[in-house]
């Protein structure tokens, strides 16, 4: 498999308190942990901006004059509880944005088979018009708007992982009945979304809430019998993956309890589906993993799993 691999070492210049779960050290455990001979032939790139035109697609232009204008030039500021800006935090979103819009040309046109964006800050609880959670840009519905408009996806599924609820994303596309969006998480848990009731107007939202303590094997259950024959059914032309890796047990902010080797089976069952439906492509976009080292190895296994490992 022809798998690719966007970063950027800007990522790092988005800051946060010293107590804030979503630091700089997240990028440099993945690619500590991508270093190895078994990802030896892993395409590399860098990340490029996110274009005006891209980004508009979702968010509104004075959405995202308001973030760039708020920006300090020193320290930090708290635009919400836990969503903090900095100095680098506008080009790093921009960057993460402009990832996902890369991932999806590659894809698209069929230069990669497939492609993983370790990005920061993340992206699936960014509104329209609203910056939380960590998230300001909503890099997997900027994807998916760019897979539609530049290469004529009729259709585009998304499959969220983290374990927490990718609200954004759902409010984005609850009324769109092009792009089908499917979120397995840890239920009562920030931001409070999620229930199975909520199905969006054309019927192209699926929640599948999983209970405190859940490991691996009921969320590759919930996956393989619920999340993934919906996919095939909406027969989507893209893939996108918000690709949360703080289900692991040894991640802070939640409490299910994945190990890193389940990863690998989530990602192979969704490779398979996207080989039924949609050529096998996929662009998975990184949200959240707040443990660096579970995040590590956890996006090593997913991303040994893209490249056919």
């Amino acid at each position: 498999m022809r798998t690719l691999f966007l970063s950027h070492p800007r990522y790092r210049d988005h800051l946060a308190p010293e107590n804030h779960p979503e630091q700089p050290e997240r990028m440099a455990a993945i690619e500590r942990r991508l270093e190895g001979e078994d990802f030896q032939h892993l395409i590399r790139d860098m990340a490029r901006p996110v274009t005006d035109t891209e980004i508009q697609r979702v968010h509104p232009a004075a959405y995202v004059d308001h973030i760039r204008i708020q920006a300090p030039h020193v320290g930090l500021l708290s635009i919400s509880s836990d969503t903090i800006l900095s100095n680098g935090t506008y080009e790093a979103a921009r960057l993460a944005a402009g990832a996902a819009c890369l991932a999806v040309d590659e894809v698209m046109t069929g230069l990669v088979d497939n492609a993983f964006s370790a990005a920061r800050p993340p992206g699936h609880h960014a509104s329209a018009r609203q910056a939380m959670g960590f998230c300001f840009f909503n890099h997997a519905a900027i994807a998916a708007r760019h897979a539609q408009v530049a290469h004529g996806a009729e259709r585009v599924a998304i499959v969220d992982f983290d374990v927490h609820h990718g609200n954004g994303t759902q409010n984005i596309f609850y009324s769109d009945e092009t792009v089908f969006y499917a979120s397995l998480h840890q239920a009562q848990l920030f931001p409070g979304t999620g229930e199975t009731s909520e199905t969006g107007i054309a019927g192209n939202i699926l929640n599948v809430p999983l209970d405190a303590g859940a490991n691996g094997a009921v969320m590759i259950e919930a996956m393989t019998t619920a999340v993934l024959p919906a996919v095939e059914a909406f027969r989507p032309d893209l893939l996108i993956l918000s690709a949360g890796f703080d289900a692991h047990y040894r991640d802070p902010l939640g409490d299910l309890n994945l190990v890193e080797a389940d990863f690998a089976v989530l990602t192979r069952a969704v490779m398979e589906i996207a080989d039924r439906v949609c050529g096998g492509r996929i662009v998975s976009l990184l949200e959240g993993g707040y443990d660096v080292d579970a995040l590590g190895l956890s996006v090593a296994a997913h991303v040994s799993a893209l490249m056919g490992h």
